[in-house]
């Protein structure tokens, strides 16, 4: 059988992808798997480290702003809606596939629109707990609708096409051993660490406010931290650290990185982790069990990230902190505090876990090896 994956922009797009398609290499090793993403973006470079195949459309975003540059920008977009759909069609007419999988992006939208004019049976899946504009526009053409949460399931006319699955996330969060990835990392074992991540592409914002969270911090380093600044914002945070005068900070247990691609590895040695709330890395934490602070995105469509954050608060397996409030000093207090009561810690991590889907990604590849047989 062949399976044709479509994601992008993100690596919350990216990653429930890789976590469906290894799964379906696990059940079926002789199977077929290919990714589609968009030109230049961070699919080209994650897809291949797990070691599947990607090929590339020509697709760009559309802009909410309301000016004379955002008309032209759409325009160029609704352009590049038929190139990429023709180039999709090319694709899926040489690869043959037999289901198509979209996670995420604008690049589905093309795809998964070329795989249902070639009559091939389409799956959408959508993380968030409100239905990002792609999943909307592609709700009426596809084949299957899945959703990560149970209150998702209202925002769509064609029920009998929804299935609630959770959101998948890659096998190495469900061996992941804390103890063993300590090991593995080098860390203190009696030292906490702190994991910091505010999306693959960064926060400008945040980065600013993780300078002066690490230069406090150095003057009792009771724990250690591994921050990823993103692929947009590591080298102009390199820079504001220099200012700021902090010389060392990873002989100091505070290791500042571009993107961290061992985020099974780092996560599972975390004793908290500090995040935005997108339901991909939202997802790889109730598997982990790992408890979080977390700041939504305000940046996001219809506030999606603060109203997956609310399930979690609500749930007592993570702080909710509005990026509006943040500063610093609010944010090292409240991780030296939670660290301070390890037995809180414990306590929400245990949450964490509840209320997580554990077996999502077992439960999508079922459903896509049931079309895929149909088909």
């Amino acid at each position: 059988m062949k399976f044709l994956f479509t994601c992008g922009g993100t690596a919350g797009h990216i990653n429930p992808a890789l976590g469906v398609a290894q799964r379906l290499k696990e059940l079926m090793p002789d199977c077929e798997i290919l990714f589609v993403g968009a030109d230049g973006h961070m699919e080209t470079k994650l897809v291949p480290r797990e070691g599947f195949p990607i090929k590339t459309v020509t697709i760009t975003n559309i802009s909410r702003e309301k000016s004379m540059e955002g008309f032209k920008h759409n325009a160029e977009t609704v352009k590049n809606v038929v190139v990429a759909t023709g180039q999709a069609k090319k694709i899926i007419k040489e690869f043959q596939p037999d289901v198509v999988i979209g996670t995420g992006g604008y690049v589905c939208y093309p795809v998964l629109k070329a795989a249902h004019s070639l009559h091939i049976p389409t799956v959408v899946h959508e993380s968030n707990a409100v239905p990002g504009l792609t999943t909307k526009m592609l709700a009426g053409s596809t084949d299957r609708i899945l959703v990560g949460f149970e209150e998702s399931k209202q925002y769509y006319k064609h029920q009998d096409r929804v299935a609630v699955t959770g959101t998948p996330v890659r096998q190495e969060f469900k061996n992941a051993d804390k103890k063993a990835a300590r090991a593995k990392l080098g860390l203190d074992p009696d030292k906490p660490l702190v994991v910091s991540v505010w999306g693959s592409l960064g926060a400008d914002f945040m980065n600013k406010t993780m300078v002066g969270f690490i230069q406090k911090a150095l003057g009792n380093p009771f724990f250690g931290l591994i921050h990823s600044a993103g692929q947009g914002g590591y080298k102009k945070m390199l820079a504001d650290m220099d200012k700021a005068g902090i010389k060392d900070a990873k002989g100091h247990d505070m290791d500042v990185r571009e993107y961290i691609y061992d985020m099974p590895l780092v996560m599972a040695a975390a004793d908290l982790v500090v995040c935005r709330s997108g339901a991909s890395t939202l997802s790889e934490l109730t598997v982990l069990g790992r408890p979080a602070i977390l700041v939504p995105s305000p940046n996001v469509v219809n506030n999606h990230q603060e109203k997956n954050a609310r399930v979690l608060e609500k749930a007592g397996a993570a702080v909710l902190i509005p990026e509006s409030e943040i500063t610093d000093d609010k944010l090292l207090g409240s991780v030296s505090l939670l660290l301070s009561r390890p037995d809180t810690l414990e306590a929400m991590g245990e949450q964490m876990k509840r209320i997580g889907e554990a077996d999502a990604t077992e439960k999508i590849a079922d459903i896509i090896l049931d079309l895929a047989v149909k088909h």
